[in-house]
């Protein structure tokens, strides 16, 4: 694929010859995805989805990109929001915690802009919620693309 893209990046716009230089990439895609589909088939067939045991995997660090974006929802330039995200990570590590587990003051201590509202953060459903966009990790966004899916698959 960056083999593809880095061949198609060079060429100069309303370029209409003949590509010859993308049919090994193009080729090798179409050799692995045969390769691959049947084992994937045969993987998602045989899946059996533990929810208790994902929701209980998570850990509070998964979501330290969210820490900064809490920051800059309230007024936070996102290099700063970013560094103190990573503060906050280093620090757990440093008291050997997780997250969750850093007192209030230490959080303020990090940034002053951090509120008492901060731990809401941590929630594994409010994090994909929040990501509603097409493509994204919100539940309504992978019904959308699951049904998509479907229609692709059925030829409709």
């Amino acid at each position: 694929m960056s083999g593809l893209l880095a061949i198609l990046k060079a060429l100069p716009s309303a370029y209409d010859k003949d590509l010859q230089e993308d049919k090994p990439s193009v080729f090798e895609a179409a050799d692995a995805l045969e390769l691959v589909s049947p084992v994937m088939s045969g993987a998602i067939a045989t899946l059996a989805v533990r929810a208790d045991r994902m929701r209980a995997a998570v850990d509070p660090q998964m979501l330290a990109t969210d820490l900064a974006d809490y920051l800059v929802e309230r007024g936070v330039p996102f290099r700063e929001a970013h560094g103190a995200a990573g503060r906050a990570v280093k620090r757990s590590a440093e008291f050997g915690v997780k997250l969750t587990e850093l007192p209030l003051a230490e959080w303020q201590a990090i940034h002053p802009a951090f509120g008492d509202d901060l731990f809401q953060v941590f929630d594994p459903e409010r994090a994909l919620a929040r990501r509603a966009a097409s493509g994204g990790t919100a539940p309504e966004a992978v019904r959308e693309q699951l049904n998509l899916a479907k229609k692709v698959i059925s030829g409709q």
